[in-house]
């Protein structure tokens, strides 16, 4: 598996959102709003999820239609260009309502990898 492989991609967007996830489990919107580390964490995270997204191919995406690859690199676009004006209402939102499905339709698609955890 080579970089240009793009299930390496693939990979690490699922990795990441996976982190995500994990960072924001068993904790309230309002810790996310408090801690300015798990901000910073959950938010680099997300970014780099659009951007994984973003080093994807045109051909590549187009056979892989179910996932939100707009929606992953506007968001990515959002957070880096607006970084000065996060939205965690909408940065909660994302990683609680959109990256289970994410996932869950990475899971799916991924060959199984000798490396893989699960």
């Amino acid at each position: 598996m080579t970089r240009h492989d793009p299930t390496v991609r693939l990979r690490h967007i699922r990795d990441f959102a996976r982190e995500a996830l994990e960072l924001l489990e068993g904790k309230t919107k309002a810790e996310l709003q408090r801690n300015r580390v798990l901000q910073l964490a959950v938010t680099r995270l997300v970014e780099v999820i659009g951007e994984a997204a973003a080093q994807v191919t045109p051909e590549e995406r187009a056979r892989f239609p179910q996932l939100p690859w707009r929606k992953m690199i506007g968001m990515r676009n959002r957070l880096i260009h607006g970084y000065d004006v996060v939205d965690l209402d909408q940065l909660w939102d994302t990683v609680n309502d959109d990256l289970p499905a994410l996932v869950d339709a990475l899971v799916r698609l991924l060959p199984k990898h000798p490396l893989d955890p699960t």
